[in-house]
């Protein structure tokens, strides 16, 4: 008897990607998801340079609680910046580029928590020891983020503005911190609260104004 020959198609193989994903990885994130998370770290780095501009950064009493509440607000707005960064795969696709922001969030974390319990702690519990150890992690974590900022421009997966902006931004630290130091707060408060509207505060524009630049390309 004959062998009989199938000319039906045949079905499509569901469990394997039809193409491979351009730039390492598809994008896990929407460009509203970018958005929304550029204007949070806008509003965070304007309402800590409006208290800068205000008060200084070494202000006490009620104003220096407003600094460091105003400050949350804005390590907030920086955590942000690290998920729209982390979930872009800004610093590229190897294990230490996407473990690197994993590490700064950790020191964000901590100096988030000394930005919230040095805003509303008693004054008797402000000066505690290790509160006082916990406020390392603010400038630890401000150096993070220059670090970040140099791998971003280096791996160019970001765009546009959009790959030198973060370093402009995160140099925050680099710039403002000596310039406190040599010519004390009535400097360093003009030129901190300018530098985070010119830096975080833009990028995070940036990135609500043009997200696709932050998308990996298909």
């Amino acid at each position: 008897m004959d062998a009989r020959v199938s000319t039906s198609p045949a079905r499509a193989r569901t469990d394997v990607p039809a193409d491979p994903p351009a730039g390492g990885m598809p994008p896990s994130v929407a460009p509203g998801t970018v958005r929304r998370l550029g204007l949070t770290l806008t509003a965070g780095a304007t309402l800590w340079a409006t208290s800068i501009f205000l008060y200084g950064t070494t202000a006490g009493g009620f104003e220096g609680r407003v600094g460091d509440l105003t400050g949350l607000a804005f390590q907030f707005g920086v955590f942000a910046l690290l998920t729209a960064q982390a979930r872009t795969m800004a610093t590229g696709v190897t294990w230490f580029a996407r473990n690197m922001l994993k590490v700064e969030a950790v020191l964000l974390a901590l100096a988030s928590v000394w930005s919230l319990l040095h805003g509303v702690l008693p004054d008797a519990h402000r000066d505690s020891a290790w509160l006082a150890a916990l406020d390392a992690f603010w400038p630890l974590s401000m150096l993070g983020m220059f670090v970040i900022g140099v791998k971003l421009a280096v791996a160019g997966r970001w765009r546009g503005p959009l790959r030198w902006w973060p370093l402009l931004a995160e140099s925050w630290a680099v710039v403002t911190v000596p310039v406190f130091a040599v010519f004390g707060d009535d400097v360093s408060r003009w030129v901190g609260g300018a530098h985070l509207l010119v830096g975080y505060a833009a990028l995070g524009a940036l990135l609500a104004w043009r997200p696709g630049l932050a998308l990996p390309r298909r």
